[in-house]
């Protein structure tokens, strides 16, 4: 399934350590940092993400200097929060915060990315929880990411962008849509997800019309509806779908891209749409040449100057 490439639109473009299948700080079978920043310079985009805290060098000075020499700049972090689970959670998600907002904010990104625990661990397949949340741990997963947002704002000048996810408790349109009636706008917004959100039969662009206001940061991807339906009849892990490809190179898959970006950018230009497919497992040779694709699919190889 394809769709139209639209022509450049006026929000902000990048790309993140996942499209090159990197989860964890350190992996051997990932690709090399610099590997990933120097192809993704390479491939044209301007703007990262930070991915997992440790892939990229944490010094700001060493960071700095690296994007830098490449002509990138630093969009967003992201940290992992559980605050359905209990108050305890706000201490482990800022003391994650203080690590990457603090190293983040020095880079002039004025986004942190926030993904719920799991109740599936994309780890070991095992379940860990109820697949649904009771009104109580609604009440405190919203709190909880209130509290967040509030502290990130006044210390780092930073704005929360909470990621709904495939096998989390905020995956389906009706509960993204719970989770912005449980949060204040002013702290926390949506880092809307196009794969993840479609992952669960959402239509992005019906968020985006009825919640104009709370689509503060996009993460550009594509799911394979084939590789979905199979994983959802059989009930297969999240982190299994991924090693099978159930998110695809765009334009492969769904949904298409290019309405989506130029709905947003009718909202507002300076919203960042980072390409973030996930490829974890990945042979460390494949990444480069689809991000290079994937530039041109939403650019065209012409228009690479006019991104921005």
């Amino acid at each position: 399934m394809t769709d139209t490439a639209p022509a450049p639109a006026s929000i902000r473009i990048g790309t993140a350590p996942d499209s090159w299948g990197v989860w964890f700080p350190d992996d051997p079978q990932q690709v090399p940092w610099q590997r990933f920043l120097d192809e993704a310079a390479a491939a044209g985009y301007e703007w990262i993400e930070l991915g997992p805290y440790g892939y990229l060098p944490t010094d700001p000075s060493e960071l700095s200097d690296e994007l830098a020499s490449r002509g990138l700049r630093l969009s967003a972090g992201t940290v992992f929060t559980g605050f359905h689970k209990g108050e305890d959670q706000f201490q482990r998600a800022w003391d994650q915060a203080v690590a990457v907002a603090g190293l983040a904010s020095k880079l002039g990104a004025e986004h942190l990315v926030t993904i719920p625990d799991l109740w599936r661990s994309d780890a070991t397949e095992e379940v860990l929880e109820s697949r649904t949340l009771t009104d109580e741990q609604w009440d405190r997963l919203g709190r909880g990411h209130d509290q967040l947002g509030k502290a990130l704002l006044e210390e780092y000048g930073v704005h929360q962008q909470f990621h709904t996810h495939a096998d989390s408790h905020v995956g389906t349109y009706g509960e993204t849509v719970r989770f912005l009636e449980v949060t204040n706008p002013e702290y926390t917004n949506l880092c809307l997800d196009t794969g993840h959100f479609a992952y669960y039969g959402g239509d992005n662009l019906r968020m985006i019309e009825e919640h104009p206001d709370r689509i503060g940061y996009l993460h550009l991807k594509q799911v394979d509806h084939d590789v979905l339906f199979q994983a959802l009849k059989n009930d297969t892990p999240f982190a299994t779908a991924v090693a099978r490809g159930v998110m695809t190179e765009p334009p492969l898959g769904e949904p298409a891209l290019a309405p989506i970006i130029e709905a947003v950018a009718a909202i507002n230009p300076d919203v960042f749409g980072i390409v973030e497919q996930d490829m974890y497992g990945c042979s460390v040779d494949a990444p480069g040449p689809i991000a290079t694709r994937t530039f041109q699919h939403i650019f065209g190889e012409t228009t690479a100057a006019r991104v921005h």
